[in-house]
This record gives C-alpha cells, sequence and structure tokens, in this order.
C-alpha cells in the first residue's frame, strides 16, 4: 500500500520535529498534494491508523489539492486541461506534455500543542521559513 507508506513518512518527519522542538502533541498537519498524485482520500483514510501512538495521534490533517495546469506551447500559456489524464490544450487541441502544477507533494505547515517543558508558550503555526527543517518544499 503506497498512501499507508507515505502517511507514515509523512508522521515520521512531523513527529521527529515536534520532538525536537518539545511538543507533545501535533495539533494539525498541513499538506499540498497536486491533483496527479491522486492521493488525497486515501492519505485522509490511512492518517488515522498511521498516526496511533505518536504525538500526530488527533492531530487534524489539512489537505490542499493544488490542481492540474499545463503549459501550451502553441498559445503561449498555462492552462487548465480538460481532464487529470488529457495533456491537450482544451483551446487549441495541440499535445501539453509540460505539468505547470498538480505533481506538488509537500508539507507546508505543522501546528504544535503543549510543550513537554513547563513554558506556557501558545502553539503557533509554524510556516517554513519560521520552523527551519523539515523545508517546507521538501517532498514527502
Amino acid at each position: 500500500m503506497h498512501e499507508l507508506t507515505l502517511a507514515r513518512s509523512l508522521i515520521e518527519l512531523v513527529d521527529d520535529y515536534a520532538t525536537q522542538q518539545g511538543a507533545r502533541q501535533v495539533r494539525r498537519i498541513h499538506v499540498r498534494l497536486g491533483q496527479l498524485s491522486a492521493m488525497t482520500r486515501a492519505l485522509y483514510f490511512c492518517f488515522g491508523s498511521a498516526s496511533r501512538g505518536t504525538s500526530c495521534e488527533g492531530a487534524l490533517l489539512d489537505i490542499e489539492e493544488v490542481p492540474l495546469t499545463v503549459n501550451c506551447s502553441t498559445c503561449k500559456a498555462v492552462k487548465a486541461p480538460s481532464g487529470r489524464y488529457n495533456f491537450r490544450c482544451p483551446d487549441c487541441g495541440m499535445p501539453t506534455p509540460e505539468v505547470v502544477t498538480g505533481r506538488e507533494m509537500q508539507l507546508t505547515a505543522i501546528e504544535l500543542g503543549p510543550l513537554s517543558s513547563s513554558e506556557t508558550a501558545p502553539a503557533a503555526a509554524l510556516s517554513g521559513d519560521q520552523r527551519g527543517e523539515p523545508d517546507a518544499n521538501a517532498a514527502l
């Protein structure tokens, strides 16, 4: 099951980061998945069982699905094809093999819960430039 492996990899990455930051719990995980990955439903399905016993257990998984767009060299424009596997320009009908968006698999933010120490700082959404590793543009 490729989707279970992906869910476990995501959870391991987030769990390691939470441990490094001294957090006992992860509240929310933000991910960007391209439409071509076809993993959105499967990742939602596997996330609960894969996160059991980790700091991610009970966390919300927030997936932003990135639409498929292709570059038409004939029209010299970026277009949304008429279907997921139709790589032809919807206007001129020419082949458009250059995918611009739709293949993404990115961990974009992690919201941590309470810290392990006695600190009382509120949990914050950590974007890529604020949290250091893992890189926000790193592929899962």
